[in-house]
């Protein structure tokens, strides 16, 4: 079993923050999307969509995704639990989860790819031949601030994204913060939850994988 990853991307890093929480090692091969490797013939054998992460399993089978080879490990290895144990709970992980995706991490990549030189042919994901729109950057910008609006206050009503647990969710939100230091965005000093939960979520030991 083998994971092929990219220690600059935000997914990449969301799995082995995953594998990390649940003290599951496996082997890795490095990927550089900045240069364009994954769109090289080698990588494009692998997963023809050209994306990262993918889980290489023993048996062949390739998995790509961020949350569905997370989800392997989490029916593989099922404590600690970090997508849920019950009906509420697992829907509640789910849809934090899935807005921190649509609402933080899908803007924020409007605002690298469309800014950043080596994305200039490169503005989706796995693809060549895609110019970048500078428009989408202010576009971009304007969506990630109102994200962190709604993120600092939901983490007014609980320790965590999900509730009192940490999760998948926190995983997301927290690749998503960093990630935003490319934009040079930060937390703003008035979000006091956000900068609170930041706090504890960056102590943890999983988050240096």
């Amino acid at each position: 079993m083998k994971l092929y990853d990219c220690t600059q991307a935000p997914n990449p890093r969301r799995v082995r923050i995953f594998l990390a929480e649940k003290g599951i090692d496996i082997d890795k091969v490095q990927i550089d999307i900045l240069s364009g490797e994954n769109l090289q013939a080698d990588f494009l054998a692998v997963n023809s969509r050209g994306v990262l992460p993918v889980l290489e399993l023993d048996d062949g089978t390739r998995i790509d995704e961020t949350v569905a080879i997370c989800q392997y490990f989490e029916v593989l290895q099922p404590s600690p639990s970090l997508m849920g144990d019950d009906a509420k709970t697992k829907a509640l992980i789910s849809s934090r989860q899935r807005q921190v995706e649509f609402d933080g991490l899908l803007p924020l990549a409007d605002i690298v790819r469309n800014s950043v030189p080596a994305f200039s042919t490169r503005a989706l994901p796995g693809r060549e031949g895609v110019d970048a729109i500078e428009a989408l950057v202010a576009r971009g910008i304007n969506s990630f601030n109102q994200f962190l609006d709604r993120l600092d206050k939901t983490l007014g009503e609980s320790q965590y994204l999900a509730g009192d647990a940490f999760s998948i969710a926190d995983i997301t939100a927290l690749c998503v913060i960093d990630f935003a230091q490319w934009a040079q965005i930060e937390i703003p000093k008035h979000h006091e939850n956000t900068l609170r939960w930041y706090s504890l979520v960056s102590q943890r030991e999983s988050v240096k994988a």
